[in-house]
């Protein structure tokens, strides 16, 4: 089993933050949520800050919104990380743009969505919260290596029921909304210590970190569970769910941070992990399968047609 990185942070805030001047943030899905919230925090810290998302229209507004008080750069690129091609055209829109990423954070996701097929055929929730970032984040890589920067990656408390399913990874013998999301989120998990791994066997000084916002009130429980699962969210989320701004502080710890070390899972650590105070968090031993990271790693690598060769 993977170790994971253990940092003694408890109760981290984000007026822990050192300025940011200079220092360039590209969050993914950073027009709502967790990841708008992420974002104002990082700008009002002077750090400038892209915002990746799939709406043009949504990423515009959000960027304007954060420009109207920020110090720094506030940018934004086209990004659906559900279309490989659309993420590699992408990346190259953000590589003639930047010579340098001090925080890549792969925050967009979809929760629980119907069963839909991508346009490259992969089962939509994998394809999104992983295939896509697992791709954007090896096309961006040596950005982030100039920079000797971050690769936050936002797994979930869902994580601790995940499934890989080896036999069926795309899910196409037998569907379930909640078996997909989990398994996706699981993979997030494995992505982020496996990159982690890798890197210290490389000697890099990129840091790999994982994160997650606990039970958080967003858009994700609205928009994509459908039927009872979305009938449920509206009673559960005003009674159970915190803050989607307090839910975005350990994604901020986990991209700037001065405490966050690399190979650690920041969140919220009271009440089953759903919130309270942020620090290191739990990850179940599914999470921490080294094995199974390294089978999932090779396959994304066939799934999305990129070798991370530098990493092998």
């Amino acid at each position: 089993m993977l170790d994971v990185t253990k940092t003694g942070i408890r109760n981290w805030k984000p007026d822990a933050l050192p300025d940011l001047t200079g220092k360039r943030y590209i969050i993914t899905g950073g027009n709502s949520g967790i990841g708008f919230d992420a974002a104002k925090m990082l700008a009002d810290k002077g750090g400038d800050v892209v915002i990746a998302g799939r709406s043009e229209q949504k990423i515009n507004a959000a960027a304007a919104s954060l420009q109207s008080s920020a110090t720094g750069e506030i940018d934004t690129v086209q990004l659906d990380l559900s279309n490989l091609s659309n993420v590699r055209k992408a990346a190259e829109t953000v590589r003639a743009r930047y010579d340098k990423i001090d925080g890549l954070i792969n925050n967009a996701g979809i929760m629980q969505t119907p069963e839909t097929r991508t346009v490259d055929g992969y089962e939509l929730q994998l394809a999104t919260n992983h295939l896509g970032h697992f791709l954007w984040a090896g096309l961006l890589f040596d950005l982030v290596e100039h920079a000797d920067g971050r690769i936050v990656t936002v797994s979930s408390i869902a994580h601790k029921f995940g499934t890989i399913f080896t036999d069926d990874l795309m899910l196409e013998k037998s569907y379930s909304p909640t078996q997909a999301y989990g398994q996706s989120k699981l993979a997030n998990m494995l992505f982020g210590l496996e990159l982690h791994r890798r890197l210290a066997a490389k000697g890099s000084t990129v840091q790999s970190i994982v994160c997650h916002p606990g039970y958080s009130n967003t858009a994700l429980q609205d928009t994509g569970p459908s039927g009872l699962l979305n009938f449920a969210y509206k009673f559960l989320n005003p009674l159970l769910a915190q803050p989607s701004a307090l839910g975005a502080i350990p994604t901020v710890l986990a991209a700037a941070g001065e405490e966050a070390q690399s190979g650690a899972y920041y969140g919220p650590t009271g009440w089953g992990d759903a919130r309270g105070p942020v620090g290191d968090s739990f990850v179940a031993m599914r999470g921490r399968n080294a094995e199974r990271a390294q089978w999932l790693w090779e396959e994304s690598e066939k799934l999305v047609d990129f070798e991370w060769d530098f990493l092998s």
